[in-house]
């Protein structure tokens, strides 16, 4: 009993002279850590058609990619003379990459409809191909100016270029006779307009 107790007392002293002294094998102290603060949840609001449908937008909706929260009147626009129903139908029948085309196609569509109720598309499209004959007939006559304006063009070219040829053609036969006079004089002696001077000398009486 006596020896548990004085066995105590000393492990007691030592742990307490082991905490007062420091010690040469201390850790060195850790630099504290930067914990982010957790991530804001983000609120997604539903797509324009469901927010017009008054419905809840599921993560897989169909309608979500093309009609964004951002843009509702495209979805009523569509929604007007379509339907969601048929809309939603005719998205599911079509694969994912001529979805958007589609729905850009029947956005058009539904808004020339409503803009024009009789014709709709039709009529925008008779009224764009009259435009494309009246300028094809434009340019075809802008053509035609062009090639006639090329021709005069090449006329007056043509009829400078005679010009410059009949005012060189002169000169060119005045220098030919004027070599041709000096190179033959004997020609002029057997011309009767010229007197020989050596008779005008000669007595007029026998």
């Amino acid at each position: 009993m006596e020896y548990s107790e004085a066995a105590a007392s000393n492990t007691a002293a030592a742990a307490a002279t082991n905490s007062s002294s420091p010690s040469s094998s201390a850790s060195p102290p850790q630099t504290p850590t930067f914990t982010p603060p957790p991530p804001v949840p983000v609120v997604v609001s539903p797509c324009a058609a469901c927010k017009i449908l008054r419905r809840r937008c599921a993560d897989k909706c169909v309608l979500a990619p093309y009609f964004p929260p951002t843009e509702p009147a495209k979805f009523t626009i569509a929604h007007r003379v379509f339907g969601a129903s048929n809309i939603i139908k005719f998205l599911q029948e079509l694969p994912e990459s001529q979805r958007a085309d589609a729905v850009s196609s029947m956005v058009y569509e539904a808004s020339a409809r409503i803009r024009d109720p009789v014709y709709g598309c039709a009529g925008a499209i008779c009224h764009l191909q009259k435009q494309i004959s009246e300028l094809q007939a434009q340019l075809a006559k802008a053509q035609a100016e062009l090639v006639n304006m090329q021709c005069q063009q090449a006329n007056l070219v043509a009829i400078l270029c005679n010009c410059m040829e009949m005012a060189q053609s002169p000169q060119q036969s005045s220098e030919q006779s004027v070599d041709n006079f000096i190179s033959t004089p004997q020609s002029y002696q057997s011309n009767p307009c010229f007197i020989d001077e050596s008779n005008l000398w000669e007595p007029l009486w026998t």
